[in-house]
């Protein structure tokens, strides 16, 4: 029996790292995150959030 490949899942972990790729400042960012603003997970201490979703969360907002 075979499966099916899963996809790769692109995340991004931490804030400052998530800061980065949105062009916040990591306050910001954390703001963002602990309001639900940003679509990102908390995972023990840290915050991740997944890139495609991310560019979705961006792309649905400016259109």
């Amino acid at each position: 029996m075979t499966t099916a490949p899963t996809p790769e899942l692109d995340l991004i972990w931490g804030v400052e790292a998530i800061a980065k790729v949105i062009g916040r400042t990591t306050r910001q960012t954390f703001h963002m995150l602990k309001t639900g603003t940003l679509p990102g997970k908390k995972v023990g201490e840290r915050w991740v959030v997944q890139r495609s979703r991310l560019y979705e969360f961006f792309a649905r907002d400016v259109g």
